[in-house]
């Protein structure tokens, strides 16, 4: 079977294009199996069976052209019974690559439709570095039966890769390096690079090793095609290497590669030897996964809920910061409620509180982003945290100052009354400063307990702009506008 081809840059018009032409043949089969089902009159058999596929034949055509990371988002964007009669019409040598491609949950359901001899497979069809991924979601017998059919080294490679920490290169990493001998001559490497047949994805450079087998340069495929074929390795190629170590944190070699605009990079043990290499594909992968777990974690929920998950799991994933949520907003209901006499008293009180405590929220939100992702990039040390403390409660002074200013003569143009104008624009700075002081120690606080410093941060911050805001407004309020 012809593989399938290579699409053009996705976008997101046509990513819902094609998504209303899967649903719309759905909905197509949907009504022949619902008239099929209801019609008095019998049919012949194989006249069913023409009506039943006509369909399901259109589908499985147009899924046969589509690229598998195409395939896997329509498979995440269908109810549960949809995706797994798209997933029946799926190509089998397919399979593989788009196991890969879903999320977590997503993934689970899949393997859950196949048998063993499915599973075996599909995970046949993926080398060592990419069965790691699959390998915690398959059966123990179906992944054991896979590892008794690899080769030695591909087994060793596969029992590497699952010996490393998620986030790590290690885990990463491909065992696909292409290495040439810095003592040999370009014409050599070009007769080389002919018998191999087919370079390595993503492969803009080779990799160069002495006579000790330690890595020693890089030879950049534009240097190779553009030297003399009679200089010596040695003589183009480039010392100045980023390597990595199998240890090394996943989320600083993703910064190197877009600080450096890597394509590839070597990996290399303790000795300087080649284990592998990082690739720009997998780099960008891991990447969106940290911003889709950041923009989740944010609003306490999980990272693994399938989107048409059913409603029990969904409820029990979003329990715990529901709960959260609530003694929260039962706190803040308390301050209001310490300040009932004053709010009677003067019921502008009522229509005001919720524009303090909205701006608060606005500039913890901002200061909290901008921590997140200084400690993502791993730009906060020692040195210089307390400045960017310092920076941002000067930022918020001045924010507070001004839109103070203005909110409390829109609240003495609306009431005429210059106290709570006053009161305004006291409590709009006082809480500026209290957002921006939450904004940055929330993230930072999370970051030493060695958590992930979105997880929860906006339901955390909002209760603490919320009942620090009313707090601070109708404290004040009591004490100046009795």
């Amino acid at each position: 079977m012809e593989p399938a081809p290579i699409p053009r840059p996705a976008d997101s018009t046509r990513l819902q294009n094609l998504m209303r032409e899967v649903t719309e043949l759905l909905r197509k089969q949907h009504l022949v199996e619902h008239l099929l089902e209801r019609t008095a009159t019998p049919r012949p058999v194989l006249e069913q069976q023409v009506l039943h596929r006509q369909h399901l034949s259109e589908l499985e055509r147009k899924l046969g052209q589509l690229h598998p990371a195409d395939i896997a988002h329509i498979l995440e964007a269908l109810p549960p019974e949809d995706r797994l009669t798209v997933w029946d019409l799926v190509r089998a040598d397919l399979d593989g690559e788009i196991l890969l491609e879903v999320s977590d949950a997503v993934r689970e359901s899949l393997i859950a439709r196949m048998d063993q001899a499915e599973l075996q497979a599909a995970a046949a069809q993926l080398d060592a570095d990419e069965l790691a991924d699959l390998a915690a979601d398959l059966p123990r017998d179906v992944l054991q039966r896979v590892l008794d059919a690899m080769d030695a080294q591909n087994r060793a490679h596969l029992q590497a890769a699952l010996a490393y920490p998620d986030d790590s290169v290690g885990a990463l990493m491909d065992y696909a390096p292409v290495i040439i001998r810095e003592d040999i001559s370009l014409d050599v490497v070009y007769r080389y690079l002919r018998r191999m047949g087919e370079l390595p994805d993503h492969t803009d450079k080779l990799f160069v090793t002495d006579r000790r087998g330690q890595l020693s340069g890089v030879l950049l495929l534009r240097r190779l095609v553009a030297e003399d074929p009679e200089r010596r390795v040695s003589e183009v190629m480039a010392r100045d290497v980023v390597t990595f170590s199998p240890l090394d944190d996943a989320a600083g070699a993703a910064q190197a590669f877009e600080r450096y605009d890597l394509v590839s990079a070597p990996v290399i043990d303790e000795r300087r030897r080649v284990v592998g290499r990082l690739t720009i594909d997998v780099v960008v992968d891991y990447l969106q996964a940290l911003r889709n777990a950041e923009m989740l974690g944010r609003a306490g929920l999980r990272e693994d809920e399938d989107l048409f998950a059913g409603v029990g799991p969904s409820i029990r994933n979003r329990w715990p910061w529901l709960a959260v949520n609530l003694v929260t907003a039962l706190v803040a209901s308390r301050v209001i409620g310490l300040f009932e006499g004053t709010i009677e008293r003067l019921v502008a009180l009522a229509a005001l509180m919720p524009i303090v405590a909205g701006i608060g929220g606005n500039t913890g939100n901002q200061t909290s982003a901008l921590i997140i992702r200084a400690l993502a990039l791993d730009q906060l040390n020692d040195s210089n945290t307390h400045r960017l403390i310092r920076k941002e409660l000067r930022v918020a002074l001045i924010n507070g100052l001004v839109w103070g200013a203005i909110v409390g003569a829109v609240a003495f143009a609306l009431y005429g009354n210059p106290k709570l104008g006053i009161v305004m624009s006291a409590a709009m700075l006082l809480n500026l400063l209290l957002a921006a002081m939450a904004g940055m120690s929330i993230p930072l606080a999370m970051h030493r307990l060695r958590r992930d410093p979105a997880l929860g941060s906006s339901v955390l911050l909002t209760a603490t702009t919320d009942s620090g805001g009313f707090f601070i407004f109708l404290g004040l309020a009591s004490l100046f506008l009795q």
